[in-house]
């Protein structure tokens, strides 16, 4: 098979994402959400809830709570098959990610609601996060819905110009790639504003830069965005 010596076939590798607390940007949009996590032990009660858009930090937050309290991180479908005394034996408190998208679901709400018991019991505490608040669930057992309407709540606000500039330069450098400010600025103007959009277009960069061996300019990265908006991969 012949192959186009200009053009490289771009491999399907992982990359690793940068989830310090010392590479996420406090900004008006978050900053609630990282006081109240900065309160930790000193919450006033068991569950803290933090919710926001997809892509705004949720999960780079839960693992910087994470490594500050010692905490266990779980998917909610993960909650049936654990062993959730086992866990707070050995962790000062549990992670529970996109847990609004699994209810209602008989099972992961009974897991849930046993879980809430326990850490309460053991006067551990348990994050949970989504993309809408927990009274915005869609909750069928009537114990776990009393649960969740006593939690704190903690928004991620839509992005800011600040919060959005970060979130473009954190998602090259997680990918090892080097832009100007000019590709930035341009984006900024030009894309969709949202966290979704951001991880597409540096995704769709970095694997058309491999493939045309090419620097990610702003010519470059307007090309990304003809692209994307001609196949229609920039929407939502």
């Amino acid at each position: 098979m012949s192959t186009d010596p200009g053009k490289q076939l771009p491999l399907d590798l992982p990359h690793r994402p940068a989830l310090s607390r010392e590479d996420f940007l406090v900004t008006p949009a978050n900053a609630e959400a990282v006081v109240w996590l900065d309160c930790w032990p000193r919450w006033p009660g068991p569950a803290l809830a933090l919710h926001g858009p997809r892509g705004c930090g949720k999960t780079h937050l839960a693992h910087v709570f994470a490594a500050r309290s010692g905490a266990a991180i779980l998917r909610a479908e993960e909650l049936p098959d654990e062993d959730i005394p086992y866990l707070l034996d050995h962790h000062r408190a549990l992670v529970v990610e996109g847990a609004d998208r699994l209810v209602p679901d008989p099972e992961v709400e009974q897991a849930l609601f046993h879980a809430w018991n326990l850490v309460k019991d053991a006067q551990r505490h348990i994050l949970l996060t989504g993309e809408e608040p927990p009274a915005r669930w869609k909750v069928d057992l009537p114990d776990l819905r009393s649960r969740l309407s006593t939690a704190q709540t903690a928004a991620i606000a839509a992005p800011d110009d600040i919060l959005m500039e970060a979130v473009l330069v954190k998602l090259f450098i997680d990918r090892q790639l080097r832009v100007g400010p000019d590709v930035i600025g341009f984006l900024l103007r030009h894309m969709e504003r949202s966290f979704a959009a951001a991880r597409r277009v540096v995704a769709a960069a970095d694997t058309m830069s491999l493939a045309e061996r090419r620097h990610i300019t702003v010519r470059f990265i307007a090309k990304v965005l003809d692209a994307q908006n001609r196949d229609g991969s920039a929407k939502p």
